[in-house]
C-alpha cells in the first residue's frame, strides 16, 4: 500500500537560495534569469511558473519527473556553487517558494517562485562591479550579463543595477558585493613579514655573490 507523505502547511512560504545568470532581452526591455543546469535554455522572470523542460504536459513539480525550479535551503550551500570554474560569474538568488513543492534533504523542487534579491560579485579583474555588462554569450533573444567595473565593461552593452531592478520588476532588489578587503596586519604580523623578506633578500644576495665569484675565476 502506498502511503502519502504528510502535507506541510507553513505559515509563510519557504525561502531558498540558488545561482543563476542574469539576462537582458535583445531589445533591452526585459530582464530575467537563466539557470546553470537543467532548464538553462528557458529564461524566467522574477515571478514565474516552471514548465516541464521535456515538453510533457504535466504540471511541475511532478513526482515522476525532475522538472520544476530547484533551490537549496542554506545560503552557504548556494554560495559554495559560485566557487566552481563554470559558475564564477553567476549570481546568488534568494527566492520565495510558492505553491506546491517537494522537499529534499538539502532543498526544494517546486512549480512557482518569486526572486526577492540578486547578489552579484565584483568584476572579474577584482575591482568593484558597477554595471551588469554583456558577458559575450546568451540564449536566442537574450544576452547573459555579468558584473563588471567601468574599465572592463568598456563599450559592451549593459545596464546599471537599478535599471535591471526596474526592467525585472516585481520588487527585485539587486546588490553587487564590494571588493573583498584584505585582512589588517598588526605589529607582530608586520615584523614577521619583514623578517621573511629579509631572509629572502639575504638568500638572493648569497646566490648573486656566488655567481659573480664564479665568473671572476
Amino acid at each position: 500500500m502506498n502511503r502519502r507523505l504528510p502535507e506541510e502547511r507553513p505559515k509563510e512560504p519557504p525561502t531558498g537560495y540558488k545561482i543563476a545568470h542574469p539576462v537582458l532581452s535583445q531589445d533591452g526591455t526585459r530582464a530575467g534569469f537563466i539557470g546553470v543546469s537543467l532548464g538553462a535554455a528557458l529564461p524566467y522572470g522574477v515571478l514565474d511558473e516552471a514548465s516541464c523542460v521535456y515538453g510533457l504536459r504535466h504540471r511541475a513539480p511532478h513526482r515522476r519527473c525532475d522538472c520544476g525550479f530547484h533551490c537549496v535551503h542554506a545560503r552557504q550551500d548556494a554560495e559554495a556553487l559560485l566557487t566552481t570554474a563554470d559558475h564564477r560569474k553567476a549570481v546568488l538568488l534568494e527566492v520565495t517558494v510558492l505553491g506546491a513543492y517537494i522537499r529534499f534533504e538539502r532543498g526544494f523542487r517546486y512549480g512557482r517562485q518569486r526572486v526577492r534579491t540578486m547578489t552579484a560579485g565584483p568584476c572579474g579583474c577584482g575591482a568593484a562591479g558597477a554595471v551588469l555588462a554583456d558577458a559575450g554569450w546568451g540564449r536566442p533573444g537574450w544576452r547573459v550579463l555579468e558584473s563588471a567595473c567601468p574599465g572592463c565593461a568598456g563599450a559592451r552593452r549593459g545596464v546599471a543595477p537599478a535599471a535591471f531592478e526596474r526592467l525585472a520588476g516585481q520588487g527585485l532588489k539587486v546588490r553587487i558585493l564590494p571588493v573583498a578587503m584584505t585582512p589588517a596586519y598588526g605589529v607582530p604580523e608586520l615584523v614577521a613579514e619583514a623578517a621573511l623578506l629579509q631572509a629572502r633578500l639575504d638568500w638572493f644576495q648569497t646566490q648573486l655573490a656566488r655567481i659573480q665569484g664564479g665568473r671572476g675565476g
